[in-house]
């Protein structure tokens, strides 16, 4: 498999294609992980990421959220730093915390003393650096995020307004950065669904989605067209621009790759092990193992399951 190598400040950026790898290994124990669910959605979503863990000898808990419950973050509405833009995590989302505890400490009973990892979609995955933050990491030996907005938008940028109100500002400024470390692993996985594109104006666009293989080839054979010097610049889709203008709220800028939620930077991390995915989308909502696959699909949850075996 050909691997792209890029290394940034501190940190290691990996670039795979989603092909097939070799075969899942003989089913054995390995430590427990935790899944911290993203923004809106429940713990059923993640099920059958449960069961393709579970094929690879890792049991799992998922902290219990519901769809209901993130209905809660409304009080922040009444915090004067929402307004602001000064907004902190506790105590609006106390509750999560709470839920990611009670989760851990489930998943503690299975560690025999050992330790366990950390799986953070979404805003799961800067929510578990809160928990790690307030609760301790002497029992954590991994952290790996699936499409997590890490960084804080850029501020003063026109048309850009911070959607977490200063909560990732909170998390860059307060939580601990990232370092690779044997005892306490970071791994960032991004994903490159679609490029994004400027609402008006042109774009650099040549792509604006992964693109399925019209044969009977396995599901994590996805291509996506990035040949940005020999290919003809195609006019954006309503599509690209629409998401876009999603990238633009979380990074400042539209026509960028990402997973059709969060763009790909921003899911990196300065410090962390990261990883980028081809043809990867952000949400077990709306997904598709054969044409939409997510972070959590068999044969993607194949490329980066190895970082929860060592």
């Amino acid at each position: 498999m050909a691997v792209a190598l890029a290394s940034v400040d501190h940190s290691f950026n990996f670039r795979f294609p989603t092909f097939c790898c070799s075969s899942k290994p003989p089913t054995t124990t390995y430590r427990p992980a935790v899944i911290l669910p993203g923004l809106g959605n429940n713990s059923g979503d993640y099920h059958k990421l449960e069961l393709t863990l579970k094929e690879y000898g890792v049991a799992s808990v998922v902290a219990k959220v519901s769809r209901l419950d993130w209905l809660r973050n409304a009080a922040g509405l009444v915090d004067p730093n929402y307004w602001r833009g000064t907004l902190t995590p506790r105590p609006v989302l106390d509750w999560y915390l709470k839920r990611v505890d009670e989760a851990v400490q489930e998943a503690k009973q299975l560690t025999q003393g050992g330790t366990l990892s950390l799986i953070g979609h979404s805003a799961g995955g800067w929510l578990a650096r809160v928990y790690m933050e307030e609760f301790g990491v002497s029992q954590i030996s991994l952290l790996l995020t699936l499409g997590t907005p890490h960084l804080p938008p850029p501020k003063g940028m026109p048309g850009v307004i911070d959607q977490t109100r200063g909560l990732l500002d909170y998390v860059e400024k307060n939580c601990s950065k990232a370092v690779y470390t044997p005892q306490l692993k970071y791994v960032c996985i991004a994903g490159r669904y679609i490029q994004g594109a400027r609402l008006f104006g042109n774009s650099n666009v040549n792509a604006n989605a992964a693109v399925p293989i019209e044969d009977d080839l396995q599901i994590s054979e996805v291509a996506v067209v990035k040949d940005m010097n020999n290919s003809t610049p195609n006019s954006p889709t309503l599509r690209a621009r629409f998401i876009g203008q999603g990238y633009k709220q979380v990074c400042g800028q539209a026509d960028v790759w990402g997973d059709g939620v969060v763009p790909e930077a921003s899911a990196h991390l300065e410090g962390a092990l990261n990883v980028s995915l081809d043809g990867v989308y952000h949400s077990p909502v709306g997904s598709d193992d054969v044409s939409r696959p997510w972070y959590g699909s068999p044969a993607v949850a194949e490329q980066w399951v190895h970082h929860l075996l060592s």
